[in-house]
């Protein structure tokens, strides 16, 4: 697939799978490391400890001073997420030039680590270096954000119930932000009245329009 020009001030569908389709997340306790790396790792501050800034990531409390660095340095922003068994959909905006590249190295990179240290394996865990697609629209932006919102349908015991998934940002759309300075939710809200008029526009869309107004290459993480 051809890579995406990445600019400066940009937004970007980020996605990517398990190497062989792989799990990359096992548990709780995996995907609070990679929702607490997508926080920390959104600026230039260096966390040598993540283990210890997982549970005032798991109790929101982010006014604690250990994140001003991270809030005054940031060269991306996080405007959605889904992470699924075996891939993983983020929405970025890039705020300074060649941000989006360096905050995915980190992520894929540090995650990596992690992942292998703790189940004593080896090589990579993900099947390429990561996807981006520029997301060009206002149209686009809502249909994609609907499509991340709604992946995991795909997963047997939450379809109908994807506005209560954890381990997305639709109730923090939808509803009251859970990450703070770290998830900017407004550029989705501001297509809409209100959180719950998104929500109906993301449960109202049939999923094969969804899958027409978004480019094929999206549509190839899924479980």
């Amino acid at each position: 697939m051809p890579r995406a020009k990445l600019g400066e001030s940009e937004y970007y569908h980020i996605f990517n799978r398990g190497v062989d389709k792989r799990q990359i997340f096992s548990n709780d306790a995996d995907r609070w490391r990679f929702l607490t790396l997508l926080c920390v790792l959104q600026g230039e501050d260096s966390f040598p400890q993540i283990g210890r800034i997982v549970p005032f990531v798991k109790s929101s409390s982010f006014d604690n001073e250990i994140f001003n660095g991270v809030i005054k340095t940031k060269y991306v922003e996080l405007v959605s997420f889904c992470l699924m068994p075996n891939h993983f959909h983020l929405k970025i905006r890039e705020l300074k030039e060649g941000g989006v590249s360096k905050f995915m190295q980190r992520l894929l990179g540090a995650y990596t680590k992690y992942f292998n240290i703790r189940y004593g394996r080896t090589g990579h865990l993900f099947g390429s270096r990561f996807h981006a697609v520029h997301i060009d629209s206002n149209e686009y932006l809502n249909y994609l954000s609907a499509y991340i919102h709604l992946n995991p349908r795909e997963l047997k015991e939450w379809r109908g119930k994807e506005i209560k998934y954890p381990w997305s940002s639709f109730q923090d759309v939808a509803f009251k932000n859970r990450w703070g300075t770290f998830l900017n939710t407004s550029i989705i809200l501001d297509q809409f009245a209100t959180g719950a008029e998104y929500k109906k526009f993301v449960e109202d869309t049939p999923i094969k329009e969804l899958r027409e107004n978004l480019p094929k290459e999206c549509q190839k993480f899924e479980f």
